[in-house]
């Protein structure tokens, strides 16, 4: 490197020396003039002549010797003599190399140059701004300076130095020998480039990878522009003229020793110091100096934490617990909530039942909503004590997360830390009073809420419903669904058939609010009675027929006395028809009629006697007489099976 930058500066400053030479020439020509002047006025001032000096014009008298002429041997002297006297003035002279730094003394300093003498036949001349400011304002003839010697003489015989090669030189000694020593030096960093900064080490421009400035990620570069530290250097290419430093390296040495005694003494319980060094999605990682712990997110508080940047900041220095400490792996498992007492202590006396308490939704499930009492204490509202009265589907129907709500704690399970809330209790429970408002067997009117293939939904008042089940909806007709009978939003009289306070139902029924017809069937139409009906229905098998009280009765074809061959087209509906009465079945709601006297069936039905309902019996459930719509392929099967009977 000293060769290569020797040889670049001799053609950078060759010119600038011979036009310095010029000058110096020039000066020492009127220093010369100047002397003599001097001297011709102190004779004559000594003779009391008073005579007035010619103005100084600048031309040059008298004759001018060239370089060959004043190196020509003296007429006074030999040759022997000459060179005698030439070897003396050499030996006098000190022994230096061209592109070498020499040491000077400062023989003058101007606003413009700094004349050196180092010893040599001439003195040399260094500009003055090649001097740093603050060397220049100190600098005073006397001082030693070190300087570059460039050439010995160029064209003119000036002697060419350079106080800014030399530092240069000097500067990538300096480098090359921090490399190889490992010495500490010092640098002061200009500014900021991709992927680091820049850093003037010796008035030399090196390179500090943005990794390599500190152990912990760096994320304000900015914050070091302008700083002063310490550096080591970890790569040099003298020949690319590439210098890298580390301020990490250093760092690291330090941390070493530190990291080795901690791990020595590193125990499960301890109370450490550290500072944040990385947060990620599981946890944070606690630089303890020299040694990285893990502060899982469970470990931050005893509440919940959704991530840990909801606790601690990047550099935030904190004390933590040591949980646990692998020698093996040298992993330490830190733990922040350990500092603090357990929320659960006591946890009765500062809930007990009954309390009225607020708390923060943190959590919502399709059975309840978790309630955030304080950190590290929660507890559930199940979907079923959110509403006395309302039909809640799911918890977000009644809140949201992070709502803040009044609860009521119902009960604790301390050994698995559950606590049951309830928001219903905040208000009277309208079942306490229902049997008074709602007594068994009284009727109401409703609003049709809901209908489901098995009944109807009737809302007696806001948050108070009761079924109606399908075959509670009529007398007479058969309802396949309740859509036949009632629609969405209609009023409906009902009738309070039963309560379940435990299940919290009530039984409702819309055909109870009429008498039952079959009392009066059963007195009307007894075993034996001759009916006529009207005809509403004919089938190949039978006729159905409409009785005068409004009941549905059934004539099966070979129950007539005249046989026809086709009965759909010997009878059309609106045909009156007379027949007996051959059996009455009034649990099933059955009619059957025949022509042929005295073909009576057992009758199933009650005695004729009037049935008093209590109060608290209402029937209910009964099947209606459209039942026996079907009624015809039953009878036909039962006839062809009993055919079968005879002939065996």
């Amino acid at each position: 490197m000293t060769e290569e930058l020797k040889n670049e500066t001799v053609s950078e400053d060759a010119e600038t020396a011979a036009e310095v030479a010029e000058k110096k020439a020039a000066e020492e020509e009127v220093e010369v003039i100047a002397e003599e002047t001097a001297a011709e006025e102190e004779t004559q001032e000594s003779n009391g002549e008073v005579k007035e000096l010619p103005k100084f014009t600048g031309e040059i008298e008298g004759k001018t010797y060239t370089l060959s002429e004043l190196e020509a041997a003296s007429e006074d002297y030999s040759d022997e003599e000459f060179h005698e006297l030439a070897g003396m003035y050499e030996n006098t002279l000190s022994k230096i190399e061209e592109k070498e730094i020499v040491t000077g003394i400062v023989v003058s300093v101007d606003e413009k140059y700094v004349i050196v003498d180092i010893g040599f036949k001439s003195e040399g001349i260094v500009p003055a701004n090649e001097f740093s400011n603050k060397v220049l304002a100190n600098l005073q003839p006397g001082d030693e300076v070190e300087v570059f010697l460039d050439r010995v003489e160029d064209r003119e015989g000036q002697l060419i130095l350079s106080r800014k090669k030399a530092d240069i030189l000097q500067a990538w000694e300096n480098i090359e020998k921090a490399h190889e020593t490992g010495e500490v030096i010092e640098g002061y960093i200009q500014r900021r480039i991709k992927g680091g900064m820049v850093v003037d080490v010796f008035g030399i421009d090196a390179f500090l990878p943005g990794s390599q400035i500190d152990v912990r990620p760096v994320r304000d570069f900015d914050a070091y522009v302008g700083k002063t530290m310490e550096f080591q250097i970890v790569k040099l290419n003298m020949q690319a003229e590439n210098v890298v430093v580390s301020h990490r390296a250093l760092i690291e040495s330090d941390l070493e020793d530190q990291r080795q005694e901690i791990l020595e003494t590193i125990e499960a319980g301890q109370v450490l110091e550290g500072i944040v060094k990385n947060i990620t999605d599981f946890g944070v990682f606690i630089d303890l100096g020299g040694v990285d712990g893990l502060l899982h997110i469970t470990d931050l508080s005893w509440g919940r934490v959704d991530h840990p940047e909801e606790i601690v900041k990047l550099d935030q220095r904190m004390n933590v617990a040591v949980i646990d400490f692998d020698e093996n792996s040298k992993r330490v498992s830190l733990g922040l909530k350990q500092l603090q007492p357990h929320p659960w202590e006591e946890i009765n006396v500062k809930y007990p039942e009954n309390l009225r308490v607020q708390g923060r939704v943190v959590s919502i499930a399709d059975y309840g909503a978790f309630i955030e009492l304080e950190k590290g204490v929660e507890g559930l509202i199940h979907i079923s004590e959110m509403s006395w009265t309302q039909h809640i589907k799911h918890p977000s129907q009644l809140v949201q997360k992070d709502d803040i709500i009044e609860c009521v704690v119902l009960n604790i399970n301390e050994e698995e830390k559950k606590i049951s809330l309830g928001v219903k209790q905040l208000e009277k429970d309208p079942w306490e009073d229902l049997a008074e408002r709602y007594p068994v067997g009284s009727s109401h009117k409703g609003v049709v809420r809901n209908l489901t293939n098995f009944g109807v939904f009737i809302e007696l008042e806001p948050g108070i419903d009761g079924l109606v089940h399908v075959s509670d909806l009529s007398w007479t007709e058969n309802v396949d669904h309740p859509n036949e009978v009632v629609d969405k939003g209609q009023e409906l009289d009902v009738v309070i058939l039963a309560i379940d306070f435990d299940n919290r139902r009530i039984t409702l029924g819309h055909k109870q609010v009429q008498d039952n017809p079959w009392e009066k069937y059963a007195e009307e139409y007894g075993l034996g009675a001759k009916v006529e009906g009207t005809v509403t229905k004919v089938t190949d098998k039978g006729m159905f027929l409409e009785l005068p009280l409004g009941a549905d009765a059934f004539l099966p074809a070979d129950k007539l006395t005249e046989k026809v061959e086709s009965l759909t087209d010997s009878f059309k509906e609106g045909d009156k028809v007379t027949g007996f009465v051959a059996e009455f079945d009034e649990p099933s709601k059955t009619i059957e009629l025949s022509q042929i006297e005295g073909d009576l069936k057992k009758s199933k039905s009650k005695p004729k006697a009037k049935t008093e309902v209590k109060k608290d019996s209402v029937e209910t459930g009964t099947p209606t007489l459209g039942e026996v719509s079907g009624l015809a392929d039953k009878l036909a099967e039962k006839e062809k099976n009993d055919k079968k009977k005879e002939e065996e």
